[in-house]
Parts: structure tokens; sequence; C-alpha cells
């Protein structure tokens, strides 16, 4: 029987929030269980002066983590899904996610206004390509420069005046409940998510059979599901942070509609398509989307020298 378990997580204040929510869900489960905190430093989070495409990509987020569960030093890792390359580890496996939360991205700024809105050749703020293409996609007179860190290190350098505006995962500063400069949502027309936003995962070893049990109240079939579409349709097309790869899967009663946009990292092409079908072919649903991007040369855009 457990009753001791240890989290890994990042360092970072949104890192330890979203552990801590684990953390506080297990408790009042199971109240017998001792739950700590193993909070680690990533190669991620070490070299923030670099693109995350010249140093490896978004796997260094969670790199140190899964390495804390193969060891043993921890049981659980905490992570936000669209960090969390399609490739596990093996002997480690997803296995509980939490309800969504927003999966939409906030466009950030000093005063009131909005991407339409704002000056000519105004300075945003993201190291991300998926969002890169699409500012660039809707405004390309826009002048995109990196931007990397914390929440707070963020926001900190929109107020000292190196950004106009700066675009953030939307769930991440609700989690935060940093609601102290205005911002306004993209909508998915205009900045379609990344695979996995909004969503909390725990990872752990595959052989753990009892943890799966623990975790297993934690885990929203729904979530899971659509998950699941978009971690294939992304699979399938060798996604990772040197492509600019956006795709949200969004439930509608009993049906699931996804849509997967690839762009050039300019902005100036766009492939896209969206399919809609039944929650329980669910598989079927992302080898249609995944099938029509290639049958449309999404692989044109895909090639390293994009």
């Amino acid at each position: 029987m457990i009753d001791h378990l240890r989290i890994a997580t990042r360092k970072s204040p949104l890192a330890l929030w979203q552990a801590h929510y684990i953390k506080q869900r297990l408790e009042a489960l199971w109240p017998n269980l001792t739950i700590d905190l193993l909070p680690l430093v990533t190669t991620g989070d070490k070299f923030l002066k670099d693109k995350l495409q010249a140093i490896g990509g978004k796997g260094l987020f969670v790199k140190e983590l899964e390495e804390a569960l193969l060891d043993k030093r921890a049981d659980l890792a905490v992570h936000s899904m669209k960090d969390v390359p399609a490739a596990l580890p093996r002997g480690l496996e997803l296995v509980s996610f939490c309800t969504r939360d927003n999966p939409l991205d906030a466009f950030i700024t000093l005063n009131p206004t909005t991407l339409t809105t704002l000056p000519h050749a105004s300075v945003i703020g993201t190291s991300s390509l998926r969002r890169q293409s699409q500012l660039l996609a809707k405004r390309p007179d826009l002048i995109i420069r990196p931007l990397r860190g914390n929440i707070h290190t963020r926001l900190q350098k929109l107020k000292d005046g190196f950004y106009d505006a700066i675009v953030l995962a939307a769930a991440g500063l609700e989690r935060m409940q940093l609601k102290a400069l205005p911002y306004v949502l993209l909508e998915p027309d205009i900045m379609l998510p990344a695979c996995g936003q909004g969503i909390l995962g725990i990872e752990c070893r595959a052989d753990d059979t009892q943890l799966h049990h623990l975790l297993e109240p934690l885990n929203d079939p729904l979530t899971a599901v659509c998950l699941e579409v978009e971690r294939t349709i992304n699979a399938s097309l060798g996604g990772n942070c040197h492509t600019p790869i956006a795709i949200y899967c969004a439930p509608q009663e009993e049906m699931l509609t996804v849509t997967a946009r690839i762009l050039s990292a300019d902005g100036c092409t766009i492939i896209e398509d969206t399919q809609t079908g039944s929650k329980t072919t669910s598989a079927l649903l992302a080898r249609r989307c995944a099938q029509a991007l290639i049958d449309k040369g999404v692989f044109s855009l895909l090639s390293p020298t994009v």
C-alpha cells in the first residue's frame, strides 16, 4: 500500500503551483498519503538566453523530471502537456489528465488594445514559432523578438518597455491569478493553440500499477480523448518546437472537432485542415486529419529548411 509520494516538478512559480494543485487533490482523495515535492531545474530553465530550437526543444522542460522518475527519486511528475514531446522514454507513461483549463493564448499590452489596432511595426515578445508565424500571418508588419523566462519575468519585461505586447498561455495567467495588465484572448481563427495547451498531465513509471490506481480519479476522460487526438496528429507530422504546428480538438456534445494549422515561419504559407467526428471514433478522426494535411503537402513546410 502506497503511503508516501514524491512529485517531480520544475521550480518556476507556475510549475510549483501546478504541482501543489495535484498534491492537494491527491491529499483530498487519499487522506493517508504523505506527499512531498521534488523541485528540479530543467535544461530548458537553465539556458534562458537561447532559443529552444537551438538547445534541443520543448523536451528540455521535462527531461530532468523524467530522469527523476526513472531513477526512482520521484514517483510522479506534473507537466504542462504542451511541453511534453510525442515520444516518451521507455518505462514511463502518461496516466492522468486534469480537466482542460483555458486553451487560448492571451495578447497582453500595457494599454488596452488588440492585435488589429496595435500600431504599425510594434514589437511583440514570444519565442514560440507557432505564435510568431500566426502573428505574422495576420500582421506581417510586426517585429517579433525572443522572450523567455517564467511568467513574472516576461510580464516585467513588458512593463520595462522591451516590448509593445507579449503573448502567453491564458491558462498560466488564470492559474496564477495575474490580472494586473490588460489582455485579450486570441480566438482560434487568429491564434490556434498548441497541442495540449491548458492541460495538466501526470507521468509515472509504467509498471507502477498501484500509483495508477491512485491517480485514476484525477483523469478527465473527455480531456484525455481530445489530447490523444491532438498528440496523434502531432506525432504523425513529427511535430516539435522547430516547426510552427498548432492543433486544437474541441468537444461539442458527442462530437469532436479538430483543427490543425501548419505555417511557414514568416506566416506567408498556411496549410490547415478541420475534421469533425464522434468521440467514439477519435482515433479515426486523428488519422483523417493527419492524412488530409499530408495530402495538402504539409511536409513541404515541415522540412528542416523552412
